[in-house]
């Protein structure tokens, strides 16, 4: 079976990778510009296209892919199947009806639910304890077409983004094997979603990355877990931006209802060190920062930050 592939991060790679071993003809493999990237802004190829020339794929980088040129180009392979993974556009009408098999989107939630840019992120800024990745049949909705195949993991309470990530990039590509190989036996039927099930998980904000301390401990710590490793939760310490990348819970059997030096400690009052990192009063009860970030500096354990910078219990953060 013939399969133009197009992604664009290491999240698609592991499904790139798994299509071309299983000994899928892959026609070409389309991708984002090269962009500026990492610190330096130098202008870098994206992560697949770098796994596609080593696997000796052709590549296809168009600005956009509503481009006339760019849908012939398409048309002219005449492949039996598109896969979609994190590529970055939405497919037009044009594009979506070339494939006789149709257009195959892994995407990394449990659809209906979380729909949108940034599923995994949302589940775990939401508290969610399972997630999952879908196989599904593209159409003009967003993430609205029907499922073909599902499967999930459960999300731990320390678990981060970068950690589900990592986990649901190696799962999508095992069921997209199990996806195409069905398919191309005939053996597979999309089911419809239940659309008024369907949650929305939309593009992370500057303003989501803000730390509220009057929100409940919880919450904050969800938040922190969602951001890392990018974009990071942050807060202000004094006249300075500081990332917080990793908080705990405290041992609440210990902790006062006044706190260390601060009576009737207010929402993001440092509450001095404790259990190995620096206690902050949050809406409800505290959180232990255990790394963090200050403007301009490096990732820094909480005890070795603070051995660099003196902050003085009853500091307001926010």
């Amino acid at each position: 079976m013939k399969i133009v592939f197009m992604g664009t991060p290491v999240f698609a790679v592991p499904s790139l990778q798994a299509l071309a071993g299983a000994g899928f003809e892959m026609a070409a493999v389309v991708t984002q510009p090269d962009r500026p990237r990492g610190r330096g802004k130098k202008v870098r190829p994206s992560p697949v296209k770098e796994e596609a020339l080593g696997l000796g794929i052709p590549v296809c980088q168009p600005e956009k892919v509503r481009e006339e040129g760019f849908v012939k180009f398409l048309r002219d392979i005449k492949p039996q199947m598109i896969v979609v993974v994190a590529f970055g556009q939405i497919l037009p009408v044009g594009i979506l009806d070339i494939p006789p098999l149709g257009c195959i989107n892994v995407h990394s939630s449990l659809l209906p639910r979380y729909r949108g840019a940034a599923p995994m992120q949302r589940a775990i800024m939401n508290g969610e304890t399972r997630t999952g990745v879908t196989t599904m049949l593209m159409e003009r909705g967003l993430d609205s077409g029907d499922i073909l195949l599902q499967s999930s993991i459960p999300i731990g309470g320390e678990d981060n983004f970068g950690m589900v990530h990592d986990r649901l990039s190696e799962l999508g590509a095992e069921l997209l094997l199990k996806t195409a190989e069905l398919l191309t036996q005939g053996k597979l039927q999309g089911v419809p979603q239940d659309h008024e099930k369907a949650t929305y998980a939309p593009v992370i904000t500057r303003d989501d990355e803000v730390i509220s301390w009057h929100d409940r401990a919880e919450d904050i710590k969800n938040k922190v877990r969602g951001l890392n490793p990018w974009p990071g939760a942050r807060t202000v310490l004094g006249d300075r931006v500081l990332k917080i990348w990793n908080v705990a819970a405290p041992d609440r059997s210990r902790v006062p209802d006044t706190g260390d030096g601060c009576i009737n400690p207010p929402p993001g009052c440092i509450l001095g060190s404790r259990e190995g990192g620096l206690a902050v009063q949050c809406g409800d009860y505290p959180l232990i920062i255990r790394e963090m970030q200050v403007q301009g500096g490096k990732r820094l354990g909480a005890a070795e930050f603070l051995r660099g910078f003196r902050i003085d219990t009853g500091l307001q953060l926010g």
